[in-house]
This record gives structure tokens, sequence and C-alpha cells, in this order.
């Protein structure tokens, strides 16, 4: 049963606000002991998880934009406030690398012995098990609501995982007499949140640029085409988000053919491509002669 839109930016709302609370308790754990410790890498991944946490309520304010109806200013709604505001996601995440690259590079040139022991690896696996947890939970829910904020928050946490593994490497590195792993490490996980702010940017520039959303035009034209009174179908483009769909095109039909019943066969084609794929919200057909 489709959801109205009230409804679905409700269920994105309520997976954020407990994405957020989980973000913020693994971030404490982490910047709290690593700052004890003197940990750098373990530190530089608690703020990674801080982010997380600011980039969930960037999330809370793109989706309370984006779930506005439309209006007179905006007829083609506001969804794409959703897609442009995980843009300041990508920027969070590059101010992040920054900061924690030149505190790996301070660290290599003053060298700092941290006190590793137990509790470290604690913290270090309770909260690689809950960030696991959260980003499959995120990813799914992000694509079963055609979320972009969801999908894009779902990778951020997804490097939080990677760089939590690398800190571990580290901290046994530190254990083992090689303390010189710990800002290498800090580094590394400024290097891994610098790729995956680019690959949010990628994602959201495909949307604010209108790329093509359906690749296979072939789909669209089955569809036309099977609609009778139409001879045939071309120029076909696609725009939008994926759950927010925009297509145009043209229709042959025959030269004699009356106003009135050339408007019902592209009533009927804007009906038909809206069943196959329930996610276009608007169709425009062209009517055009077909040519003998």
């Amino acid at each position: 049963m489709k959801t109205s839109l009230k409804e679905h930016y409700h269920n994105i709302r309520s997976v954020l606000l407990l994405i957020l609370v989980l973000n913020w308790v693994v971030a404490a754990a982490k910047i709290i002991y690593g700052l004890i410790s003197r940990t750098s890498s373990m530190t530089a991944d608690g703020f990674h998880s801080l982010s997380d946490g600011a980039s969930n309520i960037i999330g809370l304010v793109g989706i309370t934009l984006a779930s506005q109806p439309k209006d007179k200013d905006h007829p083609y709604g506001h969804k794409k406030y959703e897609t442009f505001f995980s843009l300041g996601i990508a920027v969070l995440l590059l101010l992040v690398c920054i900061q924690l690259a030149q505190q790996g590079v301070r660290r290599i040139m003053k060298p700092v012995t941290p006190n590793v022991d137990f509790i470290n690896f604690a913290i270090m696996i309770i909260t690689i098990c809950i960030n696991f947890w959260v980003m499959k939970y995120e990813y799914r829910r992000g694509k079963s609501l055609k979320s972009d904020i969801l999908v894009s928050d779902s990778m951020h946490t997804q490097a939080d995982v990677l760089t939590s593994f690398s800190v571990i490497l580290a901290l046994i590195a530190v254990k083992l007499g090689f303390p010189i792993i710990d800002p290498i490490a800090t580094i590394m996980i400024s290097l891994f949140i610098a790729y995956e702010a680019f690959q949010i940017m990628q994602q959201a520039s495909r949307v604010l640029c209108d790329q093509v959303v359906i690749m296979d035009d072939k789909k669209i034209s089955c569809v036309v085409l099977g609609v009778k009174g139409v001879a045939a179908c071309h120029k076909i483009r696609s725009r939008g988000r994926e759950d927010d769909i925009y297509i145009d095109l043209h229709a042959h039909v025959r030269p004699d053919m009356r106003v009135d019943e050339a408007h019902q066969i592209s009533y009927e084609i804007e009906s038909a491509i809206k069943k196959e794929i329930p996610q276009v919200t608007d169709v425009v057909v062209h009517i055009e002669p077909h040519a003998k």
C-alpha cells in the first residue's frame, strides 16, 4: 500500500532520531576514553562518530523542508531539498577530514605515546558492533524508503566501521611497541572520510544535475507502445530522484486523429507508465503525427 508523503517523511525522521542517539553514545565513549588514554586515532574516530550525529541533524532539517507539499513557487515539490542537504553531510565530512589529517601530522612531528589498555579494545569492539547494526539498518531503510539522506548517512556510518577497524589495528601496534602507527592511522581515517564525502557528492550531483534516472528506454517504450493508438515512441527522457521521477516523451498517432482522441491517448500513456513504474510523479507526452 502506498504511504502518504507525511507518513513517508515521518518514517525517515524516526530512523534519523534513533541513529542520532546511537551515534552520540558511540562518539562520547570514543572521545572521552581516547582523550584519557591519549590515543589520537581513537579520539579521531570519536569525532568521526560525532560528525555522524551532526549529519543526522542536517538530515532532519533537510527532511523537514523536503516534506513540505507543492506550492505556487515549488510546483514540482520540495523533495530535492533532501538531496541538497546530503551535500551538507559531505561538506561536514570534508571539514572533519582536514582536522584529523592536521592532528595526525602534528602527532608525527611531536610523538605522544598512548596508554593503551583493555578498556580501549572493549570500547572499540562494542562501538563497531553498534555501528555495523546502524549501517545495515539505515541502508536497508534508506533503500526501502528511497531516501537520499538515509543512504548517504549509512555510507557515513560504513566509513566509521572501517575506520574503527583501523583504530583497533593501531591499538595493537601501540601495544607491540610501535606508537607511530597511531597518528598514521589517524591520517588514514581522514582519507577514508574524504573518499566517503566524494561518494556522497557524486550521488547528489546525479539528481541535482538531472542525470537520467531510468537508463533503459525500452522499458518505457514497451509500455507506451502497448497503449492502443500509439504507432511509435521516441525522445524519451527521465530525471529526478528514484522516488520522484519525471518523464517526457514523444508519441506518434494517426495524422487524422481528433484532438480529444489524442488527448485521451496521452492520458492513457501517463496512467500506464505510472502503473508500471510507481515512482513516476509526472509524465509529459508530446503528440506527433505518424508519418506513413
